[in-house]
């Protein structure tokens, strides 16, 4: 018998894979905990369009994730850092920091964990970090940390 698997069975197969058991196995063990259903032709069609559906969603993500890559090569994120005179930072600068102030300057959102921060930023100037966009993009964000006078700094 054909079946479709809804999760993944340990030995048989992955969710959404078609699959040949016994006929007695599929009754008695995947039906009733709803592991599989039967692959009628009605079945297969309605997988068929599911899975076209998300490839030309995925494609459409990934267009956009390149378009970002592009946007992002053009770009230049300035982001305040509270410094001593040295252009030494008192703090460090984090990922959320960065998404934050790209977001307020350019209106479009970057998750803080698709940005790698090697190394935390603790010093005034330029950096170029890697983007994960998804869907195998990667792209180069140019930062710029500039210095903010404190309180202290205005009063000497």
């Amino acid at each position: 018998m054909k079946v479709v698997l809804t999760e993944n069975v340990p030995a048989q197969g992955k969710k959404g894979q078609v699959i040949n058991v016994s006929d007695g196995y599929a009754r008695n063990f995947l039906f009733p905990r709803g592991l599989a259903f039967e692959a009628t032709a009605g079945a297969l069609s309605g997988i068929k369009k599911r899975d076209d559906e998300q490839k030309a969603l995925d494609e459409r993500e990934k267009q956009k994730a390149l378009e970002l890559a592009e946007t992002l090569k053009t770009t230049v994120v300035r982001v305040p850092g509270k410094a001593g005179s040295a252009g030494r930072l008192f703090g460090a600068i984090t990922s959320q920091e960065i998404s934050d102030a790209f977001g307020a300057q350019f209106h479009i959102e970057i998750d803080r964990r698709k940005i790698a921060l090697p190394d935390p930023i603790k010093q005034c100037g330029t950096y170029e970090l890697k983007v994960k966009l998804g869907h195998e993009v990667t792209a180069v964000l140019h930062i710029e940390v500039f210095p903010v006078e404190t309180k202290h700094q205005k009063d000497e």
